[in-house]
């Protein structure tokens, strides 16, 4: 259990007022502080209801978004990062767009050591696309590290079979 000094930045975790936001809202986002900021280890979050819409016909696209990410000092809280997902609903972004929006927001809010997010979109006539971008710290070990992840990502693709 966090306790009260740890938490008392964040104002959304344990809220019985929650706002769902309709429109991208990346001031929504909060952090707190990594507890184990000596260790490397990776913290991952999984969104299989991720919705945005197409800027150039307004149709929905469905998603599954997938954020891994090495912290440093700061960690982004999981509500605030289901509504600032969720606040994607009625933005209008191509998908390779929403993943380098999300990442681009994540380092901004925590500076992590490393970070990658990859979206895999359900096809719209009968084309699926699945971005993914990444990104390690300049000049560190993590810059290589996402390197090597980007230039190997996907060689082992799964098999897709429901959709």
């Amino acid at each position: 259990m966090m306790r009260e000094k740890e938490t008392e930045n964040l104002t959304l975790l344990g809220s019985k007022s929650t706002v769902y936001n309709s429109e991208y809202s990346p001031e929504v986002l909060e952090t707190f502080q990594n507890k184990h900021p000596e260790n490397d280890y990776f913290v991952k979050f999984n969104c299989p209801e991720f919705t945005s819409l197409c800027p150039i016909t307004g149709q929905p696209d469905f998603a599954s978004v997938y954020i891994s990410y090495i912290p440093d000092k700061l960690m982004v809280e999981s509500k605030s990062l289901k509504l600032y997902l969720f606040s994607f609903r009625q933005h209008g972004a191509f998908h390779e767009d929403c993943v380098n929006i999300i990442m681009k927001d994540l380092i901004k809010l925590m500076d992590p050591k490393y970070i990658e997010v990859w979206g895999k979109f359900l096809p719209r006539g009968g084309l699926s696309i699945d971005p993914y971008c990444n990104y390690g710290r300049p000049g560190s070990r993590y810059e290589d590290l996402a390197w090597k992840r980007l230039s190997e990502h996907d060689m082992y693709p799964e098999t897709i079979n429901n959709r």
